[in-house]
């Protein structure tokens, strides 16, 4: 699919652009030893993973916005204590001069992380990211439960890496999540890459609580495909759930065009319905995107 190809798509559903609630934007040396990460991960996947999209920041915010989004995220994590109050102060310069950026936060289990928490709610944050695989830590971690309570009372969505791809973590998987959702029933979640590879899993809790949704961050892709293949079984009940299913791509962190991620979801043939509401009318409803 090309450039073009994606402008059609959008003017024939109908829709403004793209609402992605999973694009990557953090501080430069933190975003350059994610690379490295990724230079590397070849001997865990088995799969080498180039980066396509290694460009500067204003590059990369022009490519994004080319192709159709009109509302994105930067979704950014820390690996160890002492890092997310930082990082969400970088954040919010970011999206004070990106007005088309969603406001991202993070958090980690440590101390005066329900503080920094409020401040970024009080600031605007509109969507955080937690990252259970990078971060290592148990979401049910009683250090957060007071800001998995804020968050839940303001309504405000979680992007959370839980599922166990690439790679396995002593956290990944359905279980703590479960856990979480159980002891916070009204948390808006949204699973990162629709749960990859415990794709049935996640799609039960999305089942069971309203709060949750799924973003398609690489599912469907010929990439992720080889590497953990979505269950045809399952494929029915993405359209049940077609209305918490969200565009996610982890641009600019992908080994394909940015587009394959459109394609991918295209060709599942659950019909324009439903590829609209993905592409754009679900993240627009859930963060309050104008068109």
């Amino acid at each position: 699919m090309s450039a073009s190809e994606t402008e059609a798509l959008l003017t024939r559903l109908g829709i403004p652009g793209l609402v992605d609630v999973h694009t990557h934007f953090m501080p430069q040396n933190v975003l350059d030893k994610v690379w490295a990460y990724f230079d590397a991960v070849g001997p865990l996947t088995g799969v080498e993973w180039p980066i396509t999209y290694r460009e500067e920041e204003e590059r990369r915010l022009a490519l994004l916005r080319g192709f159709g989004a009109v509302a994105f995220t930067a979704m950014l994590y820390p690996h160890k204590p002492g890092m997310a109050a930082w990082l969400n102060s970088w954040a919010a310069d970011f999206a004070a001069r990106t007005p088309d950026c969603l406001h991202t936060a993070t958090l980690f289990p440590e101390p005066g992380v329900a503080e920094y928490v409020h401040q970024a709610l009080d600031a605007g944050a509109r969507v955080f990211k937690a990252h259970l695989q990078v971060g290592g830590f148990d979401p049910t971690d009683l250090a957060l439960d007071s800001s998995w309570g804020a968050l839940a009372d303001s309504g405000t969505p979680v992007v959370v890496h839980c599922g166990s791809g690439p790679s396995p973590g002593k956290f990944t998987g359905p279980g703590p999540m479960a856990r979480l959702l159980a002891r916070h029933p009204r948390l808006r979640v949204i699973v990162a890459h629709m749960g990859m590879p415990e794709y049935g899993d996640f799609l039960d809790l999305a089942q069971r609580y309203e709060g949750v949704h799924l973003d398609t961050t690489m599912a469907f892709t010929d990439f992720s495909e080889r590497l953990a293949p979505f269950p045809e079984a399952e494929r029915g009940r993405l359209l049940d759930l077609g209305d918490r299913i969200l565009l996610g791509s982890d641009f600019p962190n992908i080994p394909y065009p940015y587009a394959h991620q459109l394609h991918a979801l295209e060709r599942l043939g659950l019909g324009d319905d439903w590829l609209r509401r993905v592409l754009y009318e679900n993240g627009a409803a859930l963060f309050h995107v104008k068109p």
